[in-house]
């Protein structure tokens, strides 16, 4: 792996988009890149549909850098002819092709970054640490569009021609091989398990979180807790394994020297093509039947759900206040009614929040605006996360941040990393949780929570284990005014 100084605004690229002659799925395309310096694969709905695999990127973000201010750190794209390699500047004319992404920074950007934006705590307890954030640049991709046909893409400088026509070169023979096949018997996570003492801990957090509603401190916190197991394998396998299972329109996976990620997240987070933004806020959250008529039972109790919907509508006005700070006055707009999505096991009810950015704002403004998402923290947003700092029992690394890409070609994209299963010295955990309002309930705040994590630990050949707790759950808090 090169270490290149940042790509600079300033400088042209071209972008090569060719075609390759290759039928593998996404992850036999990751498996084949699984031995190259730090692959990832993003699959699923990212860039318009499809999936985006890469490895052996030219630069890796330092700790000390700001992971927001790099993702406005990328060249200049000008648009070349649709399966060729440019030699001169004749054959750089042309529109940019739909849902191409060429190359940029990909990568994740953990919760604990709340510190940077905001003044607040973070909880101190990392049982195992992963780093606050993880952005490489990678000059060149392997795109799948909707379509299922395989692309070469880059983002050509004139230095870098002739190593990217070899890599090129290299990747069309790689492809040319028989398809890696999963192994017969992958390795899998064992169980993961919530403790007793975890279980009563998140039934005292839910209800010190509605002592603080009622007394007028806040309107809402999402309160969540950890499962952890022990798993030897790679967040690529992991990846392989959950898609073998499930589709999420978010699927990321990301492996790094110092821990990795493996994310079947259902939320978007940020999405911005050129001027106009978009976010879509999940929250409401019910287990979904196989059974279609005990589905649909479930979904409508759902949609006439009080606590719910009182959930939905703060995170709604949360996120369109979080863009109006970086949005021209008077375009941000939000639907009257959520719909209500299927994902693996549950329904979640989604809205779409969009926007015109103001000229000259870019993605590092729109970050410092918006992060960490208002889904996974709460209102006010500030006063939210103090109170998850002082209320929840370890500290969030990758969850609950975001997870993504930043391109000169297809923007901005980036999920919530909720549905994530993080990995780092033989370890594996997964966070669940939810929103707690005056109206929740500890012991089905503690079951909405577990119901998340049940798909997904039962994707990766998991299951989800608790320890009752030893003692009852508290009861409600008593009935106060706010003012």
């Amino acid at each position: 792996m090169r270490t290149l100084a940042s790509p600079d605004r300033a400088a042209p690229a071209d972008l090569w988009r060719v075609p390759l002659r290759c039928r593998w799925s996404a992850t036999q395309v990751l498996q084949a890149l699984d031995a190259e310096p730090l692959p990832f694969a993003l699959v699923g709905s990212w860039a318009g549909g499809g999936a985006i695999v890469g490895a052996d990127p030219l630069r890796v973000a330092t700790d000390t850098e700001d992971p927001f201010a790099m993702l406005d750190q990328l060249p200049q794209v000008q648009a070349a002819a649709p399966g060729s390699r440019p030699a001169n500047s004749a054959a750089r004319a042309g529109a940019l092709p739909a849902g191409a992404v060429g190359g940029g920074w990909f990568g994740w950007l953990g919760y604990r970054l709340a510190a940077r934006v905001e003044e607040i705590p973070l909880a101190a307890d990392r049982p195992v640490a992963l780093p606050e954030f993880h952005l490489a640049y990678y000059d060149n991709v392997l795109r799948r569009d909707p379509q299922g046909r395989w692309w070469f893409e880059a983002l050509a400088t004139d230095a870098r021609h002739h190593a990217l026509s070899e890599r090129l070169d290299h990747l069309r023979r790689l492809l040319q091989r028989d398809p890696p096949s999963l192994p017969a018997r992958p390795p899998l996570p064992t169980a993961l398990w919530l403790t007793a003492a975890d279980a009563a801990r998140h039934l005292d957090a839910v209800s010190d979180c509605r002592r603080r509603i009622a007394a007028g401190e806040i309107f809402q916190a999402n309160i969540c807790l950890r499962l952890a197991g022990g798993f030897d394998g790679s967040p690529t396998a992991l990846l392989s394994t959950a898609l073998a299972q499930v589709t999420p329109p978010y699927a990321a996976a990301f492996s790094t020297p110092r821990g990795g990620i493996a994310s079947l997240s259902p939320e978007l987070f940020l999405q911005r093509r050129g001027r106009h933004i978009v976010t879509a806020p999940i929250k409401g959250t019910i287990a979904r039947d196989r059974d279609p008529a005990i589905a649909a039972a479930a979904l409508e109790r759902l949609s006439g759900s009080a606590k719910d919907a009182a959930e939905h509508v703060m995170i709604v006005d949360l996120m369109r206040n979080d863009l109006g700070r970086v949005c021209e006055y008077g375009s941000v707009a939000a639907p009257r009614r959520p719909t209500a999505e299927a994902h693996p096991g549950l329904w979640h009810l989604v809205s779409h929040v969009q926007g015109r950015l103001r000229p000259g704002v870019g993605d590092a403004d729109v970050l410092r605006a918006t992060f960490p998402p208002g889904s996974v923290t709460g209102a006010p947003k500030v006063q939210s996360l103090r109170v998850i700092a002082a209320l929840e029992g370890t500290g969030r690394e990758a969850y609950t941040g975001a997870i993504g890409f930043a391109s000169p070609v297809a923007g901005l994209e980036l999920s919530v990393a909720i549905r994530t299963l993080e990995l780092g010295d033989g370890h594996v955990w997964l966070g669940a949780g939810g929103g707690i309002v005056a109206e929740s309930d500890p012991r089905r705040e503690l079951e909405e929570a577990l119901a998340k994590a049940r798909p997904i630990a039962a994707a990766v050949g998991s299951a989800v284990r608790v320890q009752a707790p030893a003692r009852p759950a508290p009861g409600p808090p008593p009935a106060r005014s706010a003012a």
